[in-house]
């Protein structure tokens, strides 16, 4: 199979993906790992992690955050090793780690995958964003990535609440048409959620959702201001999405 070696974050960090097949990473996960903040060390679990994209730029913005990859395709898991032994990501690889795992899994299935309970201080997560029945695609690795499986969310973050701290952060992008299953899927194990609709243009309608949630709390929904990725004419980012996307700032949660 054919592959790139793709830079980030200004070069700091590259990773090595599939050319022309599978789930390729951009601007979704550079958004994704954006809502990542802290200080001193911290412990992110990036699900469903594919090559590795997001959970390494949370390990170059954040000099102390160590990074679990979980990824179900032992391709992808694969990609995101060899991600990690590139030379030119040794500032950062030593604080990463993969595992194989599907995110899925419960009870002692998932703890003998290496998933364990209450570790981690954020979880993040890209999840398949496709209605199965939508698109249709010859990529069996594409597929895999974008379809999107009836009860997903609820499966998905039902891991991310095992597994995170009392009162850790979930950090999630998907896709507006998802938020009427997120929010159920939050239901009593994460609150204070808040929504940013990310629009590609003024006047544009919104493609992607940025949420983020904290475990067992109780605060109230919040929709924050719109992201504004581009300008009217052209194709060069805003300062504020240009920043969120070369590691320069943090999305950061209000301050209630």
């Amino acid at each position: 199979m054919k592959e790139t070696v793709d830079a980030f974050h200004r070069g700091r960090f590259h990773v090595i993906q599939p050319k022309g097949e599978g789930h390729r990473s951009g601007v979704d996960a550079m958004l994704l790992a954006s809502l990542v903040e802290g200080e001193g060390e911290i412990s992110v679990a990036d699900l469903g992690a594919g090559a590795g994209a997001a959970g390494l730029a949370v390990a170059s913005r954040l000099d102390h955050a160590k990074v679990l990859l979980v990824e179900r395709s032992p391709l992808m898991a694969d990609y995101a090793r060899k991600t990690l032994a590139y030379p030119e990501n040794e500032r950062v690889a030593d604080r990463v780690r993969v595992i194989e795992a599907d995110v899925t899994l419960t009870g002692k299935a998932r703890l003998a995958a290496g998933l364990e309970d209450e570790i981690y201080d954020h979880v993040i997560m890209n999840p398949p964003f496709n209605d199965a029945a939508d698109r249709r695609t010859p990529d069996a690795l594409k597929a895999e990535a974008h379809a999107m499986s009836e009860g997903l969310f609820e499966s998905w973050l039902r891991t991310a609440g095992a597994i995170m701290k009392p009162g850790g952060q979930l950090s999630l992008i998907a896709r507006p048409q998802s938020i009427g299953e997120i929010i159920a899927a939050c239901g009593k194990r994460f609150g204070g959620l808040e929504i940013t609709a990310v629009h590609p243009r003024p006047g544009e309608d919104a493609t992607r959702i940025l949420v983020t949630a904290i475990k067992g709390s109780r605060a109230r929904l919040a929709f924050r201001a719109p992201l504004i990725l581009h300008g009217e004419t052209g194709h060069g980012f805003t300062k504020e999405a240009d920043d969120l996307n070369n590691g320069r700032a943090a999305y950061s949660r209000r301050k209630r």
